[in-house]
Parts: structure tokens; C-alpha cells; sequence
């Protein structure tokens, strides 16, 4: 593809758009940004009128991938209503469901090493599909006294961290790490005993 300089229809987006391909195959710190400009079809020196620099562009699809990753999170929490568990759960498989649908974003958004508090609008972005989870676990534990509730924040977090564990070792095709279950089966009996454990749900339900 011959380069264009600047004259490019949408080229911010295109440069985002070829660093989630560039991502995908090598990771974040796998490419450069000539690459990306190559793999965009424009000039080097074309990027720097959009992005300071690769940070900053793997940052926009990080971005992105938070609001597409929101998006998500809340669909799947609505789905889940009128019951608190089902919306609690649904929210653990849109993780999964995410992270094999959109890996580029994934990577960039919690495997590139960007600070959500790099810009304003990414920390915003970011911020907003997180307390998805964390009002999904609010509901969850509201039938328990306030003496003996679990804080909210920290089981949506243990949660949370599950949901990313069984994505990095059994949802991505990591090398050696292959699970006789499959990851929702995996994600959804883990969910299952932690809340039983913390008394959220009775083991009958």
C-alpha cells in the first residue's frame, strides 16, 4: 500500500486500529510505531500529528477497549436483572467473553503496563466498567446484616481477579497450560464456591 502522508480519511483511528492488529501479534512492546504507520499505510512521521508517541497510542486502545469492555459489562448486568446472582455472575463471563473477542484490547487495557490514570478520559472509561462489578456485588450481598456483610469492593476484586486468571491461563492458548474444563465452566464453579464461602448465596441455590 503506498503511503499518504497526512492526506488519510480517518487516521488516528487507523493507527489505532493497526496497533490492536500489531498488539495481537507481538504485543505491546513488540512493535513500533513505523510499523504501525506501515501496517496503516501512511508515513512515520503521519503519526505524530495524532499520538506523542507508542504509549500514547497503545493508551487510546486502551481506551477504547474500555468503553467497548463498559458496554459489555453493563449489557451483561442487565441481562442478569431481576436477580442479583445471575447479574453478579453474567458479569464475570463478560470478562471472559471479552477477552476472546476483542485480545488486542485486552492487551492493551491490562497487559501493556498503561496506567489508567495516564488521561482523564481513560481513568474515567476505566473506572465505569469497574463499578459495574462492584454494584453487581453491592446487590449480591445486600440481604446480609451490615455487621457481617463482606465488603462489596473487595469480593467483586476477588472476582475480578479470578476471572483474569482463568482468561491468562486457560481462555488465551498459553503455552502448557491446557484445562480438561472449559474456562466458563471453570469461571462459573469457581464464582460458585468463593460466594458460598462467603455465605452470599446458600449451597442449595
Amino acid at each position: 500500500m503506498p503511503k499518504r502522508g497526512y492526506h488519510h480519511g480517518n487516521l488516528r483511528q487507523a493507527l489505532v486500529d493497526a496497533s490492536l492488529t500489531l498488539i495481537e501479534a507481538k504485543g505491546p512492546t513488540g512493535f513500533t510505531l513505523s510499523e504501525a504507520a506501515k501496517q496503516a499505510g501512511v508515513t512515520p512521521a503521519a503519526v505524530y500529528r495524532h499520538f506523542e508517541g507508542r504509549e500514547d497510542l497503545i493508551s487510546e486502545a486502551a481506551r477504547q477497549g474500555y468503553e467497548i469492555f463498559g458496554d459489555l459489562m453493563e449489557h451483561a448486568y442487565e441481562k442478569g436483572q431481576p436477580s442479583a446472582l445471575a447479574s453478579f455472575e453474567a458479569t464475570g463471563r463478560a470478562y471472559l467473553a471479552f477477552a476472546r473477542k476483542y485480545p488486542g484490547h485486552y492487551v492493551a487495557m491490562f497487559e501493556s503496563g498503561i496506567s489508567i490514570q495516564r488521561t482523564p478520559e481513560l481513568h474515567d472509561v476505566a473506572t465505569r466498567a469497574m463499578k459495574v462489578f462492584e454494584k453487581a456485588a453491592t446487590d449480591l450481598s445486600r440481604h446480609i446484616p451490615e455487621d457481617r456483610r463482606p465488603p462489596p469492593q473487595m469480593f467483586s476484586a476477588h472476582i475480578w481477579a479470578m476471572s483474569h486468571g482463568v482468561v491468562e491461563l486457560f481462555a488465551r492458548g498459553s503455552p502448557g497450560t491446557r484445562s480438561p474444563f472449559p474456562p466458563e465452566d471453570l469461571l462459573e464453579t469457581g464464582i460458585g464456591v468463593y460466594l458460598r464461602g462467603l455465605g452470599l448465596i446458600t449451597h442449595d441455590a
